[in-house]
């Protein structure tokens, strides 16, 4: 029997690695769709008499410690080793200063001063971190180095996540039906999520289009020395997908309520689809800096948790500000 050449034995074990990449993220997705479906569908009915974003807001404090942590281990592996502990603290307090952003504040002014808890968190978190590089100066012991790279972690997970606890606290105060009334208790139903679902539906579905389009047919590369698995094909297919999106969310179905971010769904899925790019692209080159392929195995095919929600971090403050104005 005639021994294939090395060449096609090569394509065939490609092939392969990249259809169990391919059903480990299809597994892992599914999974975690179900789980943020119950949790939000809890979270819009009030279940067990909870109050807005109480469902939701373990759900955004996990993920923002937990990217945290990878990035203090990335930073670990290029020589720098962070205050773990200090670092995550500060990232979980900007998280929760959002939920300040209660649901019997009406209107685009209250909800958006209320960020100001967010400012002063962020501030206290910087003081914090600071303070303890004081109390532990050693000479040629990194201090400033470590205080700024830990404040930089904390707000590049805290404050975006801060914006998407403020997104759900947005459509508290939604009017209902036809009405102008907001409702101020926040049990809103599915007009309740709408903002935060936007956002992720948009963001995720242009994710994904963009690995399958990328992965299929991608030939032209968008930023080789970022990221090389990038192509413009791909990137052309996540901004369709999240136009696509965008219009079925704001024109087809009725979630019992008028409102709408500012410009209607074009704008929103044109402008959140390339901040979710532009994201996607940050996180590549941070791994690119530190030497690393993914941020960490925890969500097996997905990667590490900064896998899945790099592409959130610049859209949520984007998609906050587009439903405010």
């Amino acid at each position: 029997m005639t021994a294939s050449p090395p060449s096609v034995e090569r394509t065939g074990t490609a092939a392969a690695s990249r259809a169990a990449s391919l059903r480990s993220r299809l597994g892992v997705t599914v999974v975690l769709v179900s789980i943020f479906t119950a949790l939000a569908a809890a979270d819009a009915t009030g279940f067990a008499g909870a109050s807005p974003a109480q469902w939701l807001l373990p759900v955004a404090l996990a993920l923002a410690v937990g990217g945290a942590d990878e990035l203090i281990r990335l930073a670990g592996r290029g020589g720098l080793e962070l205050r773990g502990g200090l670092v995550g603290c500060a990232t979980a307090v900007i998280v929760l200063s959002a939920a300040g952003n209660g649901p019997a504040l009406a209107g685009a002014a209250a909800r958006a001063g209320t960020l100001g808890w967010t400012a002063f968190a962020t501030v206290a978190a910087c003081g914090g971190l600071l303070l303890a590089e004081v109390a532990r100066y050693r000479p040629q012991g990194r201090g400033l180095e470590r205080f700024v790279t830990g404040m930089g972690i904390a707000c590049c997970l805290g404050l975006p996540f801060a914006f998407l606890v403020a997104l759900r606290m947005v459509g508290v105060g939604l009017p209902i039906a036809a009405s102008d009334a907001p409702v101020a208790d926040g049990r809103t139903g599915l007009s309740g999520m709408l903002p935060l679902v936007s956002l992720i539906a948009v963001v995720k579905t242009g994710d994904i289009a963009a690995y399958a389009v990328g992965s299929l047919v991608g030939r032209h590369r968008m930023a080789p020395l970022v990221s090389p698995g990038k192509t413009w094909e791909g990137a052309a297919a996540s901004l369709a997908a999240s136009l696509g999106v965008a219009w079925c969310l704001f024109e087809r179905i009725d979630w019992g309520t008028a409102a709408r971010p500012w410009g209607g769904w074009l704008p929103f899925g044109l402008l959140v689809g390339l901040a979710g790019m532009a994201g996607d692209l940050a996180e590549s080159l941070v791994k690119r800096e530190l030497g690393a392929k993914d941020s960490g195995h925890s969500l097996g095919g997905l990667g590490g948790v900064l896998d899945l929600v790099d592409s959130l971090l610049l859209a949520a403050p984007l998609a906050w500000a587009l439903w405010m104005a």
